[in-house]
């Protein structure tokens, strides 16, 4: 029988508060933790089991049971995903003596290469503003600023003025679970910047939003839909056939390092990824971009088309 101190709604009201002051999670991450959570709670309810008396052959069979209901393995991945974050909060949280999560496998997910663009492609993503409209410049500094840093979307539209250091040619993001990393910023989205400025000073900007470096023609900081539909707008105006979102753009700045010889760990600092695993898709990006260059070049598939 559950104690009041280990009831489930205690531990999980418990665990809600440590991803909110230890892991420093967003509220729509830990509500996404809660609902996935939820698939798990479910299970053990249905079988009469808590939390805590949970072994790995129910968290197996458990792992099955989400698998039949036809969910797709990248959902799949991330339920067992939260299901490790909360036995390990368990186990270091000292409700369990040890974390019968350890050992949970999770569905193997096929590797899919991320759309980037090359330098070339940002060129004519900038070269195709017409730049006699008011936001040209606003949009110009935005991709430049997307593909010089690496931003997340979210980390764009929260860029403050306060976070810019022109003499230092650095930034200050903040990224996800409010961790703060400096990224240098280039010369060319530095110019970007500035022009963007000159036409900055001549908006009604709105008492509070001060501080954010990119503001709509109303003077509130714009928001991460907007500059979707812009980047995506004016990939057609540059005849990029490609899909393309903000993201792409940092996949672009990744991609470029790599393929300039930056060190992996170099590019997970720059990026802001907690695991190198998550960097580590860009390796597959460049294997890719090699193994097209053979084709391409080598003079025995050339020799090849020729027959």
């Amino acid at each position: 029988m559950e104690t009041d101190k280990q009831s489930t709604a205690n531990i999980v009201k418990r665990y809600m508060r440590y991803l909110k002051l230890e892991r420093n999670y967003s509220e729509n991450t830990i509500e996404a933790y809660r609902h996935d959570l939820h698939w798990l709670l479910d299970y053990l309810a249905a079988n009469s089991l808590t939390p805590t008396e949970v072994r790995l052959e129910d968290l197996q069979h458990f792992a099955a049971t989400i698998h039949e209901r036809g969910m797709s393995a990248k959902t799949q991945a991330r339920i067992l995903s939260g299901v490790r974050v909360f036995y390990k909060f368990l186990n270091v949280d000292g409700f369990m003596d040890a974390d019968p999560s350890e050992l949970l496998e999770s569905p193997r997910l096929p590797q899919h290469l991320p759309e980037y663009l090359t330098l070339e492609e940002v060129d004519r993503l900038e070269d195709s503003m017409d730049m006699s409209k008011a936001e040209s410049q606003r949009n110009r500094a935005i991709i430049e600023v997307l593909f010089s840093c690496g931003l997340r979307v979210s980390e764009l539209v929260n860029l403050k003025l306060s976070d810019i250091f022109f003499e230092e040619k650095f930034i200050r993001v903040l990224g996800k679970g409010s961790k703060e990393r400096l990224v240098p910023i280039s010369d060319k989205a530095i110019h970007e910047l500035q022009l963007w400025f000159t036409d900055r000073c001549h908006l009604d900007i709105k008492r509070g939003e001060e501080d954010y470096v990119f503001l709509n023609r109303r003077g509130h900081h714009l928001t991460r839909t907007m500059i979707l539909i812009m980047i995506k707008r004016q990939a057609e105006e540059a005849g990029i056939k490609k899909t393309i979102s903000p993201h792409t753009l940092r996949h672009s700045f990744a991609t470029a390092l790599l393929k300039g010889g930056a060190d992996l760990r170099v590019i997970q600092a720059l990026l802001g990824h907690e695991d190198i695993g998550t960097t580590e898709i860009y390796t597959h990006i460049d294997t890719t971009m090699l193994r097209q260059e053979i084709l391409d070049h080598h003079p025995r598939n050339r020799n090849r088309e020729l027959k």
